[in-house]
């Protein structure tokens, strides 16, 4: 109807005076309806993140959500932005928006991801649903293996790892987590089997390297030196300490002392604040009773870390055994103050 023919319809029901009244009830009403309308298709100003969304870098994206609210590529692509810098809360919300309007894998995996880092529980739940919508998915299945993991359910974990490895048996990650979960099961020589071929198959993969050279240190076996010399091989400008302290685990437990604080020393030299090396030596020198030169050599930690627990407990153990045992007892409660999980601290303290 024509709006002059609906004026002129109401102005036999009402007086004009009346009739202003009424018009500009219906005007007030029809803005309030247009202005929810448009904070509904808002994307940004009925979010609780509306004012990080409108932030640089988000805002050109938020901009072009804004005119295509239902285009998940622009979701995902603001989730992956948000997540980069540092927002994990309104990028898990863009991701789960977009996998709400197009199940794609690396939306899941987004979600996934994103939960496992504090929710393994809901992530549990969320994968269990998004796997009925990909089933063939091994990356989802993956990251189930991992919530499992996250939660202490092995059993379950390393039943899906099986079921990938049937299928996919090259598959470095998946056998780096099985060996992993093999490991807290303390099945060692079945996970030891599992490193080894993660290595043949990934020999470029340095954190498998370090993990392999551990294991092979502890257990004595001299493959630790000529894979440790491979990695000082590879690094040409001589900033890893790890293989020399490898080596110096190795030669530790062979009881090859001389050797041992050798290598030790090679690897604060090559980095000065690799704590693990100070530790390694000065406890070694503690064991020698040489308790003078060890408490140095933990000092010199705590320059690099003040706030190092292991540290001052080592220091405290050098200073019970040279006598000191108020000081003793000072830093042995320092370590614990720091480190609420070393009871062998408190104990020795209250010993004291």
């Amino acid at each position: 109807m024509p709006a002059t023919l609906f004026v002129r319809g109401l102005s036999y029901l009402f007086k004009p005076p009346q009739l202003m009244k009424y018009l500009a009830k219906i005007f007030a009403l029809t803005a309030c309806t247009m202005t929810i309308i448009i904070s509904c298709n808002d994307n940004s100003s009925d979010s609780p993140y509306g004012e990080i969304f409108r932030q640089k870098p988000f805002e050109a994206i938020t901009d072009s959500i804004k005119k295509d609210p239902g285009n998940d590529r622009l979701l995902f692509r603001r989730a992956v932005l948000l997540n980069t810098n540092n927002f994990p809360e309104p990028a898990l919300a863009d991701f789960q928006k977009a996998w709400s309007i197009q199940k794609e894998e690396r939306y899941a995996l987004g979600i996934s991801t994103l939960l496992l880092d504090k929710q393994a529980d809901s992530a549990i739940l969320f994968l269990q649903e998004a796997l009925k919508e990909l089933p063939r998915s091994y990356l989802l299945r993956l990251s189930l293996a991992r919530g499992y993991t996250a939660t202490s359910k092995t059993k379950e974990a390393l039943a899906i790892c099986d079921e990938i490895l049937s299928q996919k048996p090259d598959l470095v990650d998946v056998i780096k987590l099985k060996a992993d979960l093999l490991d807290k099961d303390n099945q060692t020589a079945e996970a030891t089997i599992l490193w080894e071929k993660a290595y043949q198959l990934a020999p470029f993969d340095v954190e498998l390297n370090y993990i392999l050279a551990l294991r092979y240190a502890e257990a004595k076996n001299s493959r630790v030196l000529s894979l440790c010399d491979s990695l000082i091989k590879a690094d040409t400008e001589g900033r890893h300490a790890e293989p020399y302290y490898y080596k110096g685990i190795y030669y530790s437990n062979l009881n090859d002392k001389a050797k041992a604080l050798s290598a030790f020393d090679e690897a604060i030299k090559h980095d000065y604040y690799f704590l693990d090396g100070y530790i390694e030596k000065g406890s070694l020198l503690y064991d020698m009773k040489k308790y003078e030169e060890a408490l140095a050599v933990f000092n010199l930690a705590l320059t690099i870390s003040p706030s190092f627990p292991d540290a001052y407990y080592w220091i405290a153990k050098c200073q019970e055994a040279l006598g000191k045992k108020e000081e003793a007892k000072v830093n042995y409660l320092r370590a614990y103050e720091l480190d609420k999980s070393m009871k062998e601290a408190k104990e020795a303290a209250e010993k004291l």
